[in-house]
């Protein structure tokens, strides 16, 4: 699947359409959403069914005005409006996703930056992800997708989230920052992330400010998995500086990188970064593995379709990555898998300027979101929308989708470096284990979305059976 080219925002609007900036009086004030709570506004909905509740804000607007607390943000509902927010100069990187997430990344990290910094710091990481590089992650990947089907006992019980987190952060750490120093620490920095993560989708929804440094018990929880997981990273960069091993990888980068002066960048830089790296191979890339094991559960035909693909690619032999261009039915289902479980299924920016869209005014200042989830689910823009279906990513099919309404990994100056890494992390893993194992759901399973930052299964159990 990929993108069409992006428009030229360069170029005059078109006769009749609104202005991207200053805009004008007779711009209209977009709706208020049903269901606000004195105090709270929409808070308490999206604290208690945000999915369902974005879903629905399409039927009130294009563009809806939503109260969290005492402050309005802008939701965005359809595909055309969220790729014209992504590509255009009058929105940055801010409002409450962001701000929550400061706490973790830092202010220096490619993640939170804008402008000059962010084009800076996007340029000292890029090579590591071009897709030329790819290749030789290859057979890291495939190792430890390899170990992970090998380390499950037939019948066993397994904790997902932890396998899934495991195999991420091992990835990861061997491609990204070559070393074993990240094994013993991978299990605690699966710990703080989901206490963090948690925390902090908690904070944004319903922000209320001096509460959250109260000695509570949830506060205090979430502080110690914050000073953990930075504390690990400072293990990391201490471990790599104290070595005599210098790979050349992405950790080698950052601590050679340069800043506009010529000068070696700032420890808080290079620690921001690092905390960046290990989240994004954790967190998210985690997220989609557990969405995709549950998939395979649910969906025993498709987990069939794979193991056929794969024994029909690569006979008795183990699959490797340059077998990952030979697995369409595979890519499929994960493209699928994203559409319907996103991991990252909200995202915010701030208006820099006076601006507008879809015809409503936008001040400067506000915060604007959309959810990837609402979008990807939308039935005006997916046939069948709620039924999982790989096929419909078949290039017959695909070009029915509408422009923007699946981008699973950003557009524009903020699209995900990383993709091509993740689409071949994950499908090697997918590869890996339904040719391997069927999977049914054990006792006590959860399988109900459980929502933080990102989106993944609240407590999967599953038993491996073997094919």
């Amino acid at each position: 699947m990929t993108l069409e080219s992006s428009p030229d925002l360069s170029a005059p609007p078109e006769k009749g359409a609104p202005p991207r900036s200053g805009a004008p009086a007779e711009l209209r004030v977009p709706p208020v959403a049903a269901g606000g709570v004195p105090g709270l506004g929409h808070g308490l909905k999206l604290a208690r069914d945000p999915l369902g509740f974005l879903s629905g804000l399409r039927d009130d607007g294009d563009v809806v005005r939503l109260k969290l607390g005492p402050k309005t943000v802008y939701a965005i509902t359809t595909p055309e409006l969220t790729g014209a927010l992504a590509l255009s100069t009058d929105f940055k990187i801010g409002g409450p996703l962001w701000e929550s997430l400061e706490g973790l990344l830092g202010k220096q990290g490619v993640a939170t930056t804008n402008g000059p910094l962010h084009q800076r710091q996007r340029r000292s990481i890029q090579p590591a992800f071009r897709l030329e590089a790819i290749p030789a992650y290859g057979p890291i990947m495939a190792q430890e997708a390899h170990a992970l089907v090998e380390r499950w006992q037939s019948g066993a019980t397994i904790d997902v989230m932890a396998e899934s987190f495991r195999v991420a952060v091992r990835v990861a750490a061997r491609c990204l920052m070559r070393g074993s120093y990240m094994d013993e620490r991978s299990e605690r920095i699966c710990a703080a992330l989901a206490t963090l993560f948690s925390g902090m989708y908690q904070r944004m929804v319903i922000p209320l400010g001096p509460l959250y440094r109260l000695p509570l018990p949830a506060n205090r929880e979430f502080n110690r998995a914050l000073a953990d997981l930075h504390l690990l990273v400072d293990e990391i960069v201490a471990a790599r500086r104290a070595s005599s091993q210098k790979p050349d990888d992405l950790l080698s980068a950052l601590l050679a990188a340069k800043d506009e002066n010529g000068e070696p960048i700032g420890e808080q830089e290079i620690h921001d970064q690092v905390v960046a790296i290990v989240t994004a191979g954790s967190e998210t890339v985690g997220s989609m593995v557990m969405s995709l094991l549950q998939a395979l559960t649910d969906h025993p035909d498709q987990a069939d379709k794979i193991h056929g693909e794969v024994k029909t690619v690569v006979g008795e032999r183990p699959v490797s990555f340059d077998d990952v261009r030979n697995l369409p039915h595979t890519g499929n289902v994960i493209v699928e898998t994203m559409r319907l479980r996103p991991a990252v299924w909200i995202l915010t920016r701030r208006a820099v300027t006076d601006t507008a869209l879809g015809g409503y005014r936008i001040p400067a200042g506000a915060d604007v979101v959309y959810s990837p989830y609402a979008i990807q689910r939308d039935p005006r823009s997916y046939e069948r929308h709620a039924e999982f279906d790989p096929d419909r990513w078949l290039p017959g099919r695909a070009k029915d989708v509408p422009k923007y309404a699946m981008t699973p990994f950003g557009v524009g100056n903020r699209k995900c470096p990383g993709d091509h890494f993740s689409m071949a992390e994950l499908t090697l893993i997918t590869a890996a284990v339904a040719s391997a194992y069927r999977f049914e759901q054990a006792p006590g399973s959860d399988d109900r979305p459980r929502i933080g930052i990102t989106l993944r299964p609240r407590r999967l159990l599953l038993k491996p059976l073997p094919r």
